[in-house]
């Protein structure tokens, strides 16, 4: 259901488009579109610029299509992103041994290819969609994207099918999206790829008669959807058959068997346990950082350690949550953000434990460590 805010929206735009069919009319195309996935048409210059959550500040953003002096044009930026899909379509070959893993609810690629050679590809994969990267560490084999619009989610209503993208800048679906896309080397030459989604929502805050008086952003629920229509979309660029593609990240979900357990020794003492081996536990640990608002900075498998950041959001001091700075051009709170060890240990072939551990590496045994715990916990039963 539209809430308010979307339906204020609506009507103004309603009222722009109706004094200006008669003009726009005869030169306007009808727009229709039956994908469920679009945020290349949201544009490079559409609306303020939507930076992305304090915690995820880093130095390593792809800065090739940003405007550094304000000199670069639309038509200059369109004509780079054009010549680039180009040159990649010109060099693009398939890729064999392509699969789609999965647990539960959980999809993941694994493909035989190394982790080095397959990173730039699904670099430009992301671009090639309309995203910019604000993460992009071939190091640790991680990249994220910017925040974006799916603009396939707007209506196409008859005004705005008359009226083509003369003013589509007037329509907004109130929700916004960011992917971060993990590689993994489970064994030589073969690589697990791990898309996960994070979603936040515009919603009104009203005063006593129920009115809309302001809008605030906050966390959307993960949408597995989002992510399996861009592993089928990976698997394209990756050269498989669109119906290929499909058909595999289609195939049913099995049941997933709870497995992570928080267990709690003392007031603060905790830790997560896995009826697990340590390949699972490694793999789940990732997924729920992947999903959760922790940044991960680097990590070692063959010590079971992910070195990540983690900003709480009763530590931005502001009432509101975390997500009020969450397109905010501010980034002093990312000094708030600390470092974590989340440690992944076997204990036994069919069972492990998570810890976490501060930055020196001591046990983190207070109540920001539990509350790390319980989120993962809380992540790993999804």
């Amino acid at each position: 259901m539209m809430n308010s805010l979307q339906l204020l929206r609506q009507h103004c735009a309603t009222l722009l488009m109706l004094s200006l069919v008669s003009i726009v009319l005869l030169g306007c195309k009808s727009v229709t579109t039956n994908d469920t996935v679009d945020y290349k048409s949201a544009g490079a210059v559409r609306g303020p610029n939507l930076s992305y959550p304090p915690d995820l500040i880093t130095a390593q953003a792809d800065r090739r299509y940003i405007v550094q002096d304000g000199s670069a044009t639309m038509s200059e930026y369109n004509a780079a992103v054009k010549k680039s899909v180009q040159t990649r379509k010109n060099v693009m070959t398939g890729i064999p041994g392509m699969r789609i893993a999965r647990d539960g609810e959980r999809r993941w690629l694994v493909v035989e290819k190394p982790a080095p050679e397959l990173y730039p590809q699904i670099k430009d994969f992301w671009q090639e969609n309309g995203f910019l990267l604000v993460i992009d560490s071939p190091s640790t084999g991680i990249m994220e994207t910017d925040w974006a619009e799916n603009r396939a989610k707007i209506a196409q209503d008859f005004i705005r099918n008359i009226v083509g993208g003369a003013l589509d800048s007037i329509y907004d679906t109130g929700e916004r999206d960011k992917y971060k896309t993990r590689l993994e080397v489970s064994k030589p030459d073969e690589t697990e790829i791990y898309i996960t989604q994070r979603g936040a929502i515009e919603k009104c805050t009203t005063d006593s008669t129920g009115s809309c008086i302001s809008t605030i952003w906050t966390a959307r629920p993960n949408d597995p959807e989002l992510e399996a229509a861009f592993l089928a979309r990976l698997m394209e660029r990756l050269g498989m058959t669109q119906e290929m593609a499909k058909a595999q990240v289609a195939a049913p979900l099995g049941p997933k068997t709870p497995n992570a357990k928080l267990v709690q020794q003392g007031v603060n003492t905790a830790y997560i346990e896995i009826a697990a081996g340590f390949d699972r536990a490694w793999r789940d640990t990732g997924l729920a950082l992947d999903r959760s608002n922790f940044t991960v900075e680097d990590r070692n498998r063959a010590n079971g350690i992910y070195y990540v950041r983690y900003v709480n959001p009763k530590d931005l001091g502001d009432t509101k949550g975390f997500f009020t700075n969450l397109f905010s051009s501010k980034d002093d709170s990312s000094l708030k953000a600390k470092k974590y060890l989340v440690v992944v240990k076997s204990t036994g072939d069919s069972s492990s434990s998570v810890y976490v551990q501060n930055a020196d590496g001591k046990p983190e045994n207070t109540a920001a460590g539990l509350q790390l715990l319980t989120l993962l916990t809380e992540q790993m039963a999804r």
